[in-house]
């Protein structure tokens, strides 16, 4: 079965379902860095993001471990 590709995860289904321990603000900071994918506005108070482009950014810092041997540092 296909997956939905605008599929969204809240910032609690980032730790439950992609299993992402960080804290907002870090999270917010790993955005301002250009290290996490751009979240999505839904309201006021609610946002989400795509899970295809968390999952790629996962595959890709998947990737980059294999390639050079070690695990990464950070998300």
């Amino acid at each position: 079965m296909a997956r939905y590709e605008k599929q969204i995860v809240s910032k609690k289904e980032l730790r439950t379902v992609c299993g992402i321990p960080y804290s907002p603000q870090h999270i917010a900071r790993l955005e301002a860095a250009g290290l996490f994918p751009k979240r999505i506005k839904l309201g006021q108070n609610r946002v989400a993001w795509l899970l295809v482009e968390i999952e790629a950014g996962l595959d890709e810092r998947i990737a980059r471990r294999d390639a050079r041997g070690s695990a990464p540092t950070s998300f």
